[in-house]
């Protein structure tokens, strides 16, 4: 049950975000600020916003994540968004527990091989939702252009690289 909660939660925000990546370019969707409107922000203690420019962005090697809820490292679902920038990839390894992944920016570039090698990675184009499946190898990256990910899962996740195992 908990597992169809998550997906159908994902996919609530995929299509919401889908619709707007239509109309917007990765800068406002990294960037940007309240829309300019006649109409008041809603009260936050109903509903809290937190626009692209306010999100804590961490990471290095081409990899940067900005949690959304939750804590992966925490029993509990959570969220991030993960930006890819050009050229920079993840090595072969696996997490504990399923993950849910939405493309909303650029082509994903994936690959299911226990090694290395950048002509076994495949394009997932924006709007794609993939399920990376627990206790699999998989390794990640963005090629030509930047990508940006929404990724949920159940934590508390560990995730171990080959060279680890």
């Amino acid at each position: 049950m908990i597992k169809i909660s998550i997906v159908f939660g994902v996919l609530i925000i995929a299509s919401v975000c889908a619709s707007q990546v239509m109309a917007e370019d990765l800068d406002t969707l990294l960037h940007g600020g309240p829309p300019r409107s006649a109409v008041p922000l809603p009260n936050p203690a109903h509903i809290p916003i937190v626009f692209p420019r306010d999100m804590k962005w961490a990471g290095e090697g081409g990899e940067f994540k900005a949690p959304l809820f939750g804590d992966a490292t925490k029993p509990g679902i959570y969220g991030i968004l993960i930006r890819w920038e050009p050229g920079h990839n993840s090595q072969p390894h696996f997490h504990s527990t399923d993950r849910y992944i939405y493309v909303v920016s650029g082509n994903w570039w994936v690959s299911s091989s226990d090694k290395y090698d950048e002509k076994t990675m495949y394009p997932v184009p924006a709007g794609s939702f993939v399920t990376d499946i627990a206790k699999t190898v998989h390794w990640d990256g963005a090629r030509g252009e930047p990508c940006l990910l929404m990724l949920v899962g159940m934590g508390p996740v560990v995730t171990t690289h080959l060279s680890e195992k």
